[in-house]
């Protein structure tokens, strides 16, 4: 991280879908982190994949990772590129909440502490509540705190319920 102007992002990531094409959803987490690269990210850190159930309606299980990316974008400039990436790979954000999705890149915290707008909250409002990011962002942030709780994500994982 060179630039001042730089921020740094721990984006979680998750897929429970195919994508004809690139393949089973370990394929497109790993096919997610490649197009972070070509869209300008610079990627720091990429986490080991794990599994886990699904939250709300889905029966299909997930594929679950974490990254740190860096660039020159703030968050709603952040925001708007991780979309446009899930765009890429067939996410439709219409319909029922929750459910089966090809790919899902959510912005956990960022290196400016705190960001609240209309479309965005930094830190994700239910990151602390979700073992399937926090493990995942634990192993590539340990260190990293929770600017509301105070909390390193090591901590946060270790408290975490394992439903997996």
């Amino acid at each position: 991280m060179g630039d001042a102007s730089e921020h740094r992002y721990l984006v979680a990531l998750g897929s429970n879908r195919r994508v004809p094409g690139l393949g089973a959803p370990r394929a497109v987490l790993a096919g997610a982190v490649a197009a972070l690269a070509q869209s300008g990210w610079e990627v720091e850190a990429v986490a080991r994949v794990i599994d886990s159930a699904p939250v709300g309606p889905s029966l299909r299980r997930y594929a679950n990772g974490a990254a740190i990316i860096a660039g020159g974008r703030a968050p709603l400039a952040a925001l708007a590129s991780l979309q446009d990436v899930e765009r890429v790979f067939g996410r439709d954000r219409r319909g029922q909440r929750w459910r089966s999705r090809t790919l899902d890149l959510d912005i956990v915290l960022w290196s400016g502490g705190t960001w609240y707008g209309p479309r965005l909250a930094i830190p994700h409002p239910l990151f602390r509540q979700r073992d399937f990011v926090l493990h995942p962002a634990a192993q590539i942030a340990p260190d990293w705190r929770d600017p509301v709780s105070g909390l390193t994500l090591r901590q946060l994982a270790a408290r975490a319920v394992q439903r997996r």
